[in-house]
């Protein structure tokens, strides 16, 4: 998979990942991370995500990134936004009083480009990934997050017979086995996912876990 790839599904309107309400897990279980208010959280891989909405909401200052200018551009004009424009490095940057975007590649991020990051949000980022890119996002998250920081994670498990990815499953054990040499791993919740993925069953799916973790 390359940036070209994305792009396109973006361009093509194939964002079936793109959930029109924000994600119950993370309002379910964001409070258990203990970040206080006025915090910086991360969000890799944001596309036009309404959980940043919600984020901000709370009182937190969001920073997402996202390869798709387009997928930016859009969230900033449903909200009605004009949004501020400057560079960082590589990065175009547009934003809004608590929410930044970051247009690039994820990969291409070093600590020294961000503030200081307190938390991190990741609901389709890593799932997004095949098992060779799965390793190098999970090193450069650990680069890029703080010691004493937290992340709340999403993952996705399901028969990888039955669909090719993205999103690609990642069942408990593996996600621990990836996570582990970078992180404290606890697991908040698994649960049926199925009935909330149509997407997912016109593509055959027939068993899906969503599982939380901190």
């Amino acid at each position: 998979m390359d940036r070209t790839f994305w792009l396109e599904r973006w361009q093509r309107r194939e964002i079936g990942f793109h959930a029109a309400k924000v994600h119950p897990a993370l309002v379910k279980h964001w409070s258990k991370l203990n970040v206080p208010g006025g915090a910086t959280v991360f969000v890799p891989l944001s596309g036009k995500s309404l959980d940043m909405i919600w984020l901000a909401a709370q009182g937190y200052r969001v920073i997402g990134v996202e390869l798709s200018q387009l997928a930016i551009d859009e969230f900033f004009a449903e909200r009605g936004v004009k949004p501020a424009l400057r560079k960082v490095g590589k990065f175009m940057v547009q934003w809004d009083y608590t929410i930044e975007l970051w247009c690039g590649d994820f990969f291409a991020l070093t600590p020294n480009d961000l503030p200081k990051l307190d938390a991190a949000y990741d609901r389709a980022a890593l799932v997004a990934m095949p098992d060779d890119m799965q390793k190098r996002y999970a090193a450069k998250l650990a680069e890029l997050m703080p010691d004493g920081s937290q992340t709340l994670l999403i993952g996705l498990d399901y028969n990888a017979g039955e669909m090719k990815g993205p999103p690609f499953a990642i069942s408990q054990t593996e996600i621990r086995s990836l996570l582990e040499p970078h992180f404290a791993i606890e697991l908040l919740d698994a649960r049926d996912g199925l009935a909330k993925a149509e997407h997912l069953i016109k593509r055959g799916v027939t068993r899906l876990e969503e599982a939380t973790y901190i």
